[in-house]
């Protein structure tokens, strides 16, 4: 096997160019990972990226975080345990999209209490430098306002990194600055190209995912397109504190289906599991297909549930029964054994 270090763009359907060496290959595949969203505003460069943040060797006394997603989330909480006074500044109705409602509002209270200062419905418009302080433009229902800081971080996302591969010259279609791709992550303009992972942006943005797409492409060079990706009960968490965790059906995806569910939720901090952290914010989510007794979805916030919702995606992927869970004995006390209230 030959590695090639440089920055590689496409001179042919089955040809590429990288730093300087000519390249033919029978297949190709597309793993650039992401890079962070643009927002077009004046001076965004400015803006640290996630990994600048993670390089630093001390951190500044004020930071602000763009965006509202698991990014802004998990490092928000670095930076308050570390002592900084950290201001999150979020565009859309609340932190963190992707998890159920609820569960965010309970978990907001515990940023409050972190001191992480989070301002929704508040959207970046610039940034000016004046020496070594950040002015954070933002324009909120309040007006306009200016945020200083001493670091300001890209927090809002990433996309997939297929800029600089000068996809044309390979005929591999994009739209919506998203490849186009079969059930088999293959391009459906030129067979020879394969994708996987944030480049692929199939499914879920999670590196599970980028592994599991890894697989399934292996699969189908070496035998023959016949592997397809399954991302049924991919579980996601955002390391918070306390983590928030989720997998499957959301209750508004549930409602909206058509079928005959059961949700059931709590917010509870007399359970072990939270008395023993001395955890204020603890609470759950079910979803349950009523009739068969399987799980659909399950939402978690609180100690331990980076680990639970682990046996939740289990759950989801072989088809088990809020029955099967409850019968089971889980070891006590662990996060686990929990499980059975939740259902």
């Amino acid at each position: 096997m030959d590695a090639f270090h440089g920055e590689a763009r496409f001179t042919g359907l089955t040809a590429l160019d990288v730093a300087g060496t000519a390249i033919q290959a029978r297949h190709i595949l597309i793993a650039a990972g992401a890079v962070p969203v643009l927002f077009g505003i004046p001076d965004e460069h400015y803006l640290a990226t996630s990994e600048e943040f993670l390089a630093l060797e001390h951190l500044p006394h004020r930071i602000v975080l763009v965006g509202g997603g698991y990014i802004a989330a998990e490092f928000s909480r670095i930076a308050a345990r570390a002592g900084a006074q950290v201001t999150v500044l979020q565009r859309g109705e609340r932190m963190l999209q992707r998890f159920d409602p609820d569960l965010v509002g309970w978990l907001m209270e515990a940023f409050d209490g972190m001191g992480v200062h989070v301002r929704t419905r508040t959207a970046v418009t610039a940034i000016q430098r004046a020496g070594d302080i950040f002015r954070v433009e933002a324009y909120s229902d309040a007006g306009q306002e200016t945020f200083e800081a001493d670091l300001v971080v890209h927090a809002a996302g990433r996309r997939p990194a297929l800029d600089k591969l000068d996809l044309a010259a390979a005929k591999v279609a994009v739209e919506e600055r998203r490849l186009k791709l079969n059930d088999f992550l293959q391009s459906v303009t030129n067979p020879a190209v394969y994708a996987a992972g944030d480049a692929a942006l199939v499914g879920p943005p999670l590196t599970p995912v980028s592994s599991h797409d890894a697989k399934v492409v292996a699969a189908n060079l070496l035998e023959g397109n016949h592997a397809k990706p399954n991302y049924a009960g991919v579980p996601s968490v955002a390391f918070t504190s306390p983590p928030i965790a989720a997998v499957g059906m959301s209750e508004v995806e549930a409602r909206e289906s058509g079928l005959r569910v059961s949700i059931k939720s709590e917010r509870t901090s007399g359970w072990f599991t939270a008395r023993r952290e001395a955890e204020r914010v603890y609470g759950y989510k079910t979803v349950v297909k009523e009739g068969s007794g399987r799980i659909l979805g399950a939402h978690l916030v609180g100690p331990h549930v980076d680990e639970v919702i682990n046996i939740f995606a289990l759950s989801i992927r072989h088809g088990l029964t809020a029955d099967d869970l409850k019968s089971t004995i889980f070891a006590y006390p662990t996060g686990a054994s929990d499980i059975g209230s939740m259902l």
